[in-house]
């Protein structure tokens, strides 16, 4: 897969494609079917598929200090693309004078003038334009008038949640309330967050449990404080762990942290690129009087783990 920062960077003599636009944190359900789409209808045409995205995230420009939780890095999110079968992935930096571009302008700047599109797909909530003025029924006119057609998707309903639709603002929400499960429903696979492996305070080994202090990347959206079942990915490497988020409080701690105590592994994690995929809640955080019922609750976690990762 092809992957371009900035329009500019488009090769020069680009033919016909097949693109589909939008921000895609999480590479979601939803998303993934709009994805799929473009990447069916290019094959059909025999042209090849371009997703298009944006960075910064467009909240942050439009309302500084908004940023929302980041489901996925935007590394991971190119190699999510790349796993669905697109053929270039276009990273848009999200500018003023970007923001403020009308609907037609955009249309003609990005999909024709660069991309050369043959067909747009879209979600059917697309808006896009200064202060969201475009929506689907605009992309279509403007489809009409430079050259290209529209394909509008609904959205995916989860029938099995009472009918949420999904979107990264209710993964957001699922990460948020500890629900997991229900993210990784709403995912196709496990959250996972990725970071650095840094030094902590080293208590855990103090307490025989030896856990890996992943430094997160900017707002890396982290589940609620507590503990969970999940595996702790190193290289090509995925072993089951039992993960840690939030300020440990037993110790008087104010910071969030995210440590991994990995499974019948004792090694020198420091300084290695590592990603945690959080599979099940197992409690909430949690202040014990003491060292000796702290010891035998991530006993227990780590039974807990075993049982529900190794069986």
């Amino acid at each position: 897969m092809q992957r371009w920062r900035g329009l500019e960077a488009v090769p020069s003599g680009w033919g016909r494609s097949v693109v589909t636009v939008g921000v895609f944190d999480g590479v979601h359900r939803g998303h993934q079917q709009l994805i799929s789409r473009a990447v069916g209808r290019a094959r059909e045409r025999n042209l090849p598929s371009v997703v298009v995205t944006f960075d910064p995230h467009p909240a942050e420009l439009v309302r500084p200090g908004s940023h929302p939780a980041a489901l996925t890095s935007l590394s991971r999110r190119a190699e999510l693309v790349a796993r669905a079968g697109a053929d270039a992935f276009c990273v848009i930096p999200f500018t003023p004078e970007l923001s403020r571009m009308e609907p037609a302008e955009f249309a003609h700047e990005v999909l024709v003038d660069r991309l050369h599109a043959a067909v747009v797909v879209v979600g059917s909530n697309f808006t896009f334009g200064h202060r969201a003025a475009g929506d689907v029924d605009t992309l279509r006119r403007l489809g009409e008038r430079f050259g290209f057609e529209v394909d509008g998707l609904d959205l995916i309903i989860d029938s099995d949640h009472g009918g949420i639709t999904f979107s990264s603002t209710y993964v957001r929400s699922c990460i948020d309330a500890g629900d997991v499960d229900a993210a990784a429903a709403a995912l196709g696979r496990p959250h996972r967050i990725d970071g650095v492996v840094v030094h902590g305070d080293r208590r855990g080994r103090e307490l025989g449990f030896p856990t890996a202090n992943i430094a997160t990347t900017p707002y890396a959206a982290l589940p609620a404080d507590g503990v969970y079942a999940g595996w702790f990915l190193i290289g090509d490497r995925r072993l089951p762990s039992a993960i840690s988020v939030g300020t440990n409080p037993t110790f008087s701690g104010r910071v969030r942290t995210v440590e991994a105590y990995v499974l019948d592994v004792d090694e020198d994690f420091y300084g290695h690129e590592v990603s945690v995929e959080f599979a099940h809640r197992l409690r909430g955080q949690e202040r014990f009087e003491g060292i000796e019922p702290l010891i035998a609750q991530m006993t227990d976690d780590v039974k807990k783990t075993r049982t529900l990762l190794c069986p």
